[in-house]
């Protein structure tokens, strides 16, 4: 498209002349170089208004990079003009530079076609950054939550470890409800059976043995002091 609104104006005043054979075959060689396959090489031929002749595409064949074969001459009068010698354009974007030429053209359906195709590349640009940003969004929420679920699985871990429970007695204390240590049982134990008394070798030990081996330590401590 023109950026110069005098050059736009220079293009529209230049006469509107048929456009020679070797004009036309030059932009084909253009078109077919610029192609990635037949099909495509067709549908620019068909935009450009440029000639798809059968005999046309055979000759145009060659010059199609993914192809790789060397260009061949032809001796048929309805491709001869198809053969003539043009030096290759060095163009970093020979769609662009394809387009450009098809804005200046004198021909008013080969402009508007250049136009429509121009915006039907604006259009799919625009859905394509905008699927990718999309995407890239959607993976970035993905990681987000994923992050979150180990955040709240983390949490739960250590909610857990950390859950408040009754503290056991300190050193030998057991679960009795005597206050006794181990040992301090394993003494009343050995005591009660010298002295005559039943008791179990686990388990709580009756209340009165325990009674009276207190009441025996007593005494033995008084007699002593």
């Amino acid at each position: 498209m023109f950026t110069d609104w005098s050059k736009a104006l220079e293009a529209e005043s230049l006469p509107v002349d048929p456009t020679s054979a070797q004009q036309l075959a030059a932009a084909a060689r253009v078109t077919a170089r610029s192609s990635h396959d037949k099909h495509d090489m067709t549908l620019l031929l068909d935009v450009l208004g440029l000639p798809a002749d059968p005999d046309t595409l055979t000759a145009l064949l060659p010059l199609i990079p993914e192809t790789g074969d060397a260009p061949t001459m032809t001796t048929t009068p309805a491709t001869e003009a198809i053969d003539v010698p043009v030096t290759p354009l060095t163009f970093s974007n020979p769609v662009q530079e394809l387009l450009d030429w098809a804005t200046a053209h004198p021909a008013t359906a080969v402009r508007n076609r250049a136009n429509r195709i121009t915006a039907d590349l604006a259009e799919m640009t625009e859905r394509r950054d905008t699927e990718a940003a999309q995407r890239q969004a959607e993976e970035k929420v993905a990681r987000a939550k994923a992050e979150l679920e180990r955040a709240q699985e983390e949490l739960r871990t250590v909610k857990a470890g950390t859950r408040p429970t009754a503290a056991a007695p300190t050193g030998a204390r057991t679960g009795s409800g005597s206050g006794r240590s181990r040992e301090e049982l394993a003494a009343i134990r050995s005591w009660a059976r010298e002295n005559g008394h039943q008791v179990a070798d686990l388990g709580m030990v009756p209340k009165r043995v325990q009674e009276a081996y207190d009441a025996a330590h007593q005494g033995s401590a008084r007699k002593a002091g």
